[in-house]
């Protein structure tokens, strides 16, 4: 068969098969923080896919109904399976929803609030649960030291008052 007889896909055509976001297969914990930010990402792709059902873009530009899709699969799935942790009474202890302050042996001191995956945000303070250094820090108390990435840290307080600064 001549190749001028066979159909190339064109990059739209490519672009409009995005693949899946992969989803964890860690329980999805969440905070009730990160429960308004997952509802709030659901509605914003609910609202993308009537968008590009109704602009009629799902004929000009096939990638933004196949994004509003794979977002609204993938939100959708993410509030379904989505399990709230209340927060704990303030205490000495790292907990879920928390957080913990470290001091680390060069003297930096810095404080993360342990989350679920989708609230996830270093650069703003937030790890995810199933991180390195959350996984040392959960359950352990103020004062103690903890090995990570082959370094130590010493727990220096722990809060679950979200007045604490996770930026620090």
């Amino acid at each position: 068969m001549s190749v001028a007889f066979t159909k190339e896909e064109d990059s739209e055509s490519a672009a409009a098969a995005l693949p899946d976001r992969p989803i964890s297969p860690h329980p999805n914990l969440v905070t009730p923080d990160g429960l308004a930010q997952l509802e709030a990402a659901l509605a914003a792709a609910r609202a993308a896919y009537a968008a590009a059902q109704t602009d009629g873009e799902v004929k000009t530009d096939r990638t933004a109904m196949a994004r509003a899709t794979r977002d609204l699969r993938y939100y959708a799935a993410r509030r379904a399976s989505a399990r709230v942790v209340p927060p704990t009474p303030n205490s000495d202890r790292v907990t879920f929803g928390a957080a913990a302050t470290i001091t680390r042996a060069d003297g930096r001191v810095q404080t993360f609030r342990i989350v679920g995956e989708d609230e996830a945000d270093p650069a703003k303070g937030s790890i995810s649960y199933i991180s390195p250094l959350a996984a040392a820090l959960l359950g352990r108390e103020v004062g103690d030291v903890v090995t990570v990435s082959g370094g130590d840290v010493e727990i220096t307080a722990c809060a679950t008052d979200a007045a604490i600064d996770p930026g620090r």
